[in-house]
């Protein structure tokens, strides 16, 4: 039996990924994996969007600017620079125990790693990945490491994946931000998950505003900025999940 620790999209809350981490005991005080990570008895699952914070005040706590402008390049570099910073220790948190760390390619990541896109909405565009708006290119280590980050993960007949269990859910094209199956696919179609032949599913994406959703045999865990995460005990007969609250920053000791 293993212990999934299933972590929903992050949007760079890096201090609420390692207090997650922390809670779980999946992390050990020197910011690499700990015992039972190391040995396979547990296993971490990020749900991917590692990058672009979710809002602009997010962009503001993240950089220490209060004025923040997604306009302004001095802004856009430094708030690039920032979710480097950390995409650098995350990197070396996955790269301590590989076989038992799993990142999700998710959309905003795709999207900063092929430069295709610009990702956002009227209010914010998420342009610090984009030198001609004025941001930096993500490094080449790190697009590297971005590259190796599958689009779905099967653990005992559970699929984990960042939008859902059919391929056109994973497909990053066009049609995906043309059309709302992303977003509401498990609203009509929850049986794509029975239908691929899985007993369970854990997907991301789809932003939780009241928290964790679990819903016949599928769970909804985009709810990070929720200070919620989700854990699995797995084996071939067993499959139990808890919803996790993520302890205040003052409680942690990383």
């Amino acid at each position: 039996m293993i212990k999934v620790i299933a972590i929903g999209d992050l949007h760079a809350e890096f201090p609420k990924l390692w207090r997650a981490l922390k809670n779980s005991y999946a992390v050990g005080e020197d910011w690499l994996p700990s015992d039972p990570l190391r040995r396979g008895v547990y296993r971490v699952v990020l749900m991917g969007d590692l990058v672009h914070p979710k809002l602009l005040a997010d962009y503001r706590r993240l950089t220490g600017l209060e004025d923040y402008d997604p306009s302004n390049p001095h802004h856009l570099r430094t708030a690039a620079k920032a979710q480097i910073r950390e995409l650098i220790r995350i990197k070396r948190f996955q790269e301590a125990a590989p076989e038992y760390i799993t990142i999700l390619l998710g959309n905003h990541d795709h999207a900063v790693l092929t430069g295709e896109m610009v990702l956002g909405n009227a209010q914010l565009e998420h342009r610090e990945f984009h030198p001609e708006l004025g941001g930096v290119e993500l490094p080449q280590e790190l697009k590297s490491w971005f590259q190796t980050f599958p689009r779905e993960l099967n653990l005992y007949g559970v699929n984990f994946a960042h939008v859902g269990p059919v391929p056109w859910l994973q497909t990053y094209d066009e049609l995906f931000y043309s059309s709302r199956e992303p977003k509401e696919w498990w609203l009509r179609n929850a049986d794509y998950v029975e239908r691929m032949g899985y007993r369970f599913g854990v997907y991301g994406h789809t932003v939780m505003r009241n928290g964790i959703l679990v819903k016949d045999k599928l769970a909804l865990i985009d709810a990070l900025d929720q200070d919620q995460y989700l854990e699995l005990l797995l084996d071939e007969e067993r499959l139990d999940w808890e919803i996790v609250h993520i302890p205040a920053s003052g409680t942690s000791v990383l």
